[in-house]
């Protein structure tokens, strides 16, 4: 996966990641801020079949919606200073807890994440441009 897009082009991006990685149930965005992390999870989100409106959890941390069924939830590490802080927020448990987890800032607290997580990164190109990759 290293696809470059355009801001109008999300949602067919959040489709081929949804058929390429929808079995993974934990995806860490490494991005800068203003590149699109929580506009993409949200893409991705309503191509699950989340309903609600997808909004950042940056203030509250971590928010769950319902999927066909599924448990997710969308997770912004950004406010965090390290990992005793996220677990002690709940970060780690969570993981056990839901079915599908997006995680944006996942350096912050990196060793909660688990083995099986899958990384993207975002780079953002120019103002209407972004480029998303794994990173090695």
């Amino acid at each position: 996966m290293d696809r470059i897009y355009d801001i109008n082009q999300v949602g067919e991006i959040a489709t081929d990641l949804v058929k390429q990685f929808g079995t993974k149930p934990v995806w860490a965005f490494f991005a800068p801020m203003g590149a699109g992390k929580t506009t993409l999870i949200a893409a991705i989100g309503k191509q699950m079949g989340i309903v609600d409106t997808i909004s950042s959890p940056t203030f509250a941390l971590m928010n769950q919606y319902e999927a066909n069924g599924k448990i997710v939830y969308h997770m912004d590490w950004y406010r965090l200073d390290n990992e005793k802080e996220a677990a002690r927020a709940g970060m780690e448990a969570a993981f056990d807890e839901a079915d599908f987890c997006f995680v944006e800032w996942p350096e912050k607290a990196m060793g909660l994440l688990p083995a099986d997580t899958q990384y993207f990164e975002i780079e953002i190109l120019d103002p209407e441009h972004r480029r998303i990759f794994i990173p090695s």
